[in-house]
């Protein structure tokens, strides 16, 4: 009986096994037969880009990735025919006249009508006149000068400097008065008062961090006034309220610099802080000038944590500068010394010398205190 050997092809060892790939930190992908040209039939694997992290124990920096494009945040839109302008008002005059007119015209109805007193009659020495009483046309001539009084002096109003009114008629804006002194507007109009002069409003402590994440309160001062009353009135519920709350996310937004820092860089961020709370506050009419941090402190969970830091980091200082000051002393004397040739030192005695003026001088020191 004979035993035949059999030698195995690569055809009978069945179907092709799928490449390996080993991914580079070039961008490409090298299939594994191209290292290792034992396996046989190696099939055809597309090499695709490929970017590999920091191998572990490697001390191989890992691949930057560019940042994605952050979406623009979107504009604050108001109604564009929502603009300030220049409301219809009459000078005060003619308000006065239209009221005196009205008094007057109901007065002669009086006299007409026959309803005057006696005694009044005979104090403004009236002619007599035997009226036919109240009629249809006394009561039409009574409704017409009362209404006229009425307008005359019920649409007078006094305008003063730094204020002006904003007027709507059924909701809708009929024009913004800035005029002084007395006028006369239609009585018909809802009539809002705005303060248009130069404001400042000195904030509560409000929540910030500075560059390293470290949380902060900050109190800002904001000088702002009203350009176009027309949208701080209507564009907006509260425009005080819009203009803090602006405040506020600008604040989150900019890194507020700590407590002693630079005047550079507190001057940096007061000026991007007013940009960015100008930008959002110029839609709904406000016009800001400065956003400025006048009082920066610790929040108050991380105030202690912080306090015995610096703490830490004077005492420190104060420590390297002492000992500093203590080698420079120590080496001055055993130079003078040697230099003179006052005394004669080997290695060991310089070591023990200068052991004891370290310890002499940093005890004397000690003593004098900070």
């Amino acid at each position: 009986m004979s035993t035949t050997t059999t030698s195995q092809t690569p055809e009978s060892e069945g179907p092709a096994r799928p490449g390996r790939l080993i991914q580079n930190e070039s961008t490409m992908e090298i299939p594994v037969h191209l290292l290792f040209r034992d396996d046989p039939d190696p099939a055809p694997v597309p090499a695709r880009p490929a970017v590999v992290g920091r191998r572990q124990g490697t001390g191989e920096q890992p691949r930057l990735r560019r940042p994605l494009p952050t979406k623009a945040r979107p504009a604050v839109q108001v109604d564009p025919e929502l603009v300030e302008r220049r409301a219809r008002v009459l000078p005060g005059v003619v308000g006065l006249l239209a009221g005196a007119c009205g008094v007057a015209g109901c007065a002669v109805t009086s006299w007409w009508a026959g309803v005057v007193p006696p005694l009044a009659m005979e104090a403004l020495r009236l002619p007599a006149h035997a009226g036919a009483g109240l009629g249809p046309v006394e009561w039409a001539a009574y409704a017409g000068a009362g209404a006229l009084g009425l307008f005359g002096f019920g649409g007078l109003a006094r305008g003063r400097t730094g204020r002006a009114w904003v007027l709507g008629l059924f909701g809708r804006y009929r024009g913004t008065v800035r005029r002084t002194g007395l006028m006369w507007v239609n009585p018909l109009l809802l009539r809002r008062r705005v303060d248009v002069r130069l404001r400042h409003w000195r904030s509560e402590p409000i929540p910030a961090a500075d560059g390293n994440g470290v949380a902060l309160r900050v109190a800002v001062l904001v000088v702002w006034r009203v350009r176009d009353t027309a949208r701080a009135v209507l564009g907006v519920e509260d425009h005080e309220t819009y203009l803090r709350e602006c405040v506020e996310a600008g604040l989150a937004r900019v890194p507020v610099e700590l407590p002693g820092g630079t005047r550079g860089s507190a001057e940096a961020a007061g000026d991007t802080l007013t940009r960015l709370v100008a930008a959002d506050a110029a839609p709904v009419g406000l016009e800001v000038f400065s956003v400025r941090p006048v009082r920066t402190e610790y929040a108050p969970e991380v105030a202690a944590a912080m306090n015995r830091r610096r703490i830490a980091a004077l005492d420190a200082q104060q420590r390297a500068g002492m000992l500093a000051s203590v080698v420079d002393s120590v080496e001055d004397t055993v130079t003078r010394l040697t230099v003179r040739g006052l005394v004669e030192l080997d290695d060991y005695e310089r070591k023990a010398l200068v052991k004891d003026l370290t310890v002499a001088f940093c005890a004397g020191r000690g003593d004098q205190g900070p």
